[in-house]
């Protein structure tokens, strides 16, 4: 066991805040910190982070923890440079709340923002993805944001994706989806929709 105290919110928040890198984000993926025990702190599928049963109402707190989020053999973890603690992830550690979209065919630009500020252009480093429940068949649409890391396309903007989408080419006649940094992304089977 490590001689110095699991950490806290407040100790995480400290950390990196000293960590934070001006105008980027820090280098978790070069962190490899020994594993200090999970930390009660979870993040639901709307994208509200919990400390201790409570809501984290503090944005800019929220935005520092979601700066050292690190992905590890399907595990969440807070990562510093000298402590790493697991937190609980219900769905998607982050959820797309807007997107742009700018051109059109193979030329057209989806630009997704999240929930904590992250900005990033689907395409071949930041595909997006759908999964549909088994029991409902409900789609549960994805965009990759940065190793790993996933938000869920929020109700309102899957919904515009659709509309946009229903101008857009069919691969091969078999799936309806959308174009974004010259990458096609299947979304639903041509035959659904009807």
């Amino acid at each position: 066991m490590s001689s110095h105290p699991t950490p806290n919110a407040d100790s995480l928040a400290a950390s990196a805040q000293k960590a934070a890198k001006k105008g980027g984000l820090p280098p978790v993926h070069l962190w490899n910190p020994p594993f200090c025990g999970d930390l009660d702190m979870r993040i639901a599928r709307d994208g509200t982070w919990f400390y201790l049963g409570t809501p984290i109402g503090r944005a800019p707190l929220v935005r520092l923890f979601s700066t050292i989020l690190k992905l590890e053999d399907g595990k969440y973890f807070l990562v510093t440079p000298v402590e790493k603690v697991g937190i609980t992830v219900d769905d998607a550690p982050f959820v797309a709340v807007d997107f742009t979209a700018s051109g059109n065919g193979p030329a057209q630009s989806l630009r997704f923002e999240t929930n904590v500020g992250d900005f990033v252009e689907a395409g071949p480093d930041h595909p997006l993805r759908v999964t549909r429940d088994p029991e409902t068949g409900e789609p549960a649409p994805y965009v990759m944001i940065r190793a790993g890391l996933e938000a869920l396309i929020d109700r309102k903007s899957f919904y515009r994706l659709v509309e946009l989408g229903a101008h857009a080419e069919h691969e091969g006649d078999s799936w309806f989806g959308l174009w974004s940094g010259g990458v096609f992304f299947p979304i639903i089977p041509s035959a659904e929709m009807g």
